[in-house]
């Protein structure tokens, strides 16, 4: 047998143990949320030793940024061809999933300090989804919204919507009806119907071309 033949099978293995390991994190997630979700709870469901779980993710924080890597394949859309419609729905689904939606958050919360193992994650992510939220919104609108704002500049705010009701549903998740207040954010940008540009005017010269389309979360 060659050596080419055993690394092979080596790495297979591997990749497989790494995505058991992946889904039992997101079951414990599941289960026990965010801070349940210890490495010595997943190493127990996967039948590992806590050491034996670090020869494969390192830390805890390591282990969580990859299963919400994960996620973002999970969430993805064929050709990322998101939709306002589709973020809707996107938004339901979140708030049938707390544990993911509160690892995502504390992680995010955490990253903003220096050297935290998850800012590169949440630093490239975010450009990503700006990118993202600025072509559905070119998509659907042209290239000013009723408001008057360009897609680029209101993409950060659509955005910031996503990601602030997250954060005010999981502190008060009986007050705050996630899904139907996004619906309300969508109204409120929509305006008049009759002030929208036609899908795909170019507009000023001053305007940016499209984005790129990489998934939201």
């Amino acid at each position: 047998m060659s050596y080419g033949d055993g690394m092979g099978t080596r790495t297979a293995r591997s990749e497989e143990r790494r995505a058991e390991i992946l889904r039992a994190a997101l079951e414990v997630i599941a289960e026990r949320g965010y801070r349940g979700a210890t490495l010595g709870a997943v190493a127990e469901r996967v039948g590992l030793t806590q050491q034996g779980l670090l020869h494969y993710f390192r830390t805890k924080e390591a282990l969580l940024v990859a299963v919400l890597e994960e996620r973002d394949q999970w969430d993805a859309v064929p050709d990322g061809r998101w939709r306002l419609d589709l973020l809707a729905s996107l938004v339901e689904y979140n708030a049938m999933r707390p544990g993911i939606v509160q690892t995502f958050s504390a992680l995010l919360g955490e990253s903003v300090t220096e050297d935290h193992p998850a800012r590169p994650y949440f630093t490239q992510r975010y450009g990503n989804v700006r990118e993202s939220m600025a072509s559905v919104l070119r998509t659907e609108y042209g290239a000013r919204l009723p408001g008057g704002l360009t897609p680029e500049r209101a993409a950060p705010l659509l955005v910031a919507v996503m990601d602030g009701l997250q954060y005010q549903w999981l502190l008060d998740p009986e007050s705050v009806d996630m899904p139907g207040a996004f619906r309300d954010f969508l109204a409120l940008i929509e305006g008049d119907p009759g002030d929208r540009g036609a899908p795909g005017d170019t507009g000023d010269a001053g305007d940016t071309g499209d984005a790129g389309d990489t998934e939201p979360g």
